[in-house]
């Protein structure tokens, strides 16, 4: 457990500015992208994402806001996979999700967390991890896993900065996803934003009043810095 902390704290999906190599090649670059298949929260998951921002934003400015290039979502699997195989997975999650009907779940979100980068920290809102989100995992997994790739480089990611903005141990995060975040280890969230440490925690000590919400859809996104969802690839199909 402490080895595993020591970890996400180093990870901090970006918090602590650690730049892994970045001269990748455009053959790299169209070779493997790093992909987020998350669920899109409904109204009220986003009234309250974005209000928690807003507040974070105002005690450290230096964060990001949540706009059109940074998606609130619930992520179900973070990978590695062969961008000449993008459409296969999208196709192949379809069925997943068509199988799985999650617009008529209802989720509870329940408390705050963050993970630590002293002196700041990276926040999210927590969902209660349901049968219903573990099984939908698990079916996302198997069908991805043969698509996948092991690790790749900053190319892999959308970028502004030509890959300087993409940190080495977010690259590690994504490609230990299926080991450190999936199944029992599972923590499912909405990634509100970066504040100090100081405050976090005054966050974290207040009441949580509770609330329930729904998933709106699902995409699968592209990667960015922060472990952001940036750049959507595919919306897709959910029905009732």
């Amino acid at each position: 457990m402490m080895k595993q902390s020591k970890f996400l704290a180093a990870l901090g999906i970006g918090l602590a500015f650690l730049f892994s190599d970045v001269g990748a090649s455009k053959a790299q670059q169209n070779q493997v992208t790093a992909i987020d298949i998350a669920l899109e929260p409904d109204a009220t998951m986003m009234q309250h994402a974005r209000a928690d921002n807003e507040r974070l934003l105002k005690n450290f400015p230096k964060g990001f806001a949540l706009d059109a290039t940074h998606h609130p979502h619930v992520t179900m699997l973070q990978q590695f996979v062969r961008t000449a195989d993008l459409e296969k997975v999208y196709a192949a999650l379809d069925k997943v999700f068509a199988s799985e009907k999650p617009l008529g779940w209802k989720l509870r979100a329940f408390k705050y967390y963050y993970i630590p980068s002293p002196p700041i920290g990276l926040a999210g809102i927590v969902v209660e991890p349901t049968e219903d989100l573990l099984r939908l995992q698990q079916k996302i997994i198997d069908v991805v896993t043969p698509f996948t790739e092991k690790t790749g480089t900053p190319a892999a990611f959308m970028s502004t900065e030509d890959g300087k903005d993409i940190q080495g141990f977010l690259i590690e995060y994504v490609a230990n996803f299926v080991t450190i975040a999936a199944g029992k280890k599972f923590n499912p969230h909405v990634t509100i934003g970066v504040g100090t440490e100081a405050y976090l925690n005054e966050m974290l000590a207040a009441p949580f009043e509770a609330f329930s919400f729904s998933p709106a859809g699902a995409s699968v996104y592209q990667l960015g810095s922060f472990g952001t969802a940036r750049k959507e690839l595919k919306a897709l199909a959910l029905t009732p």
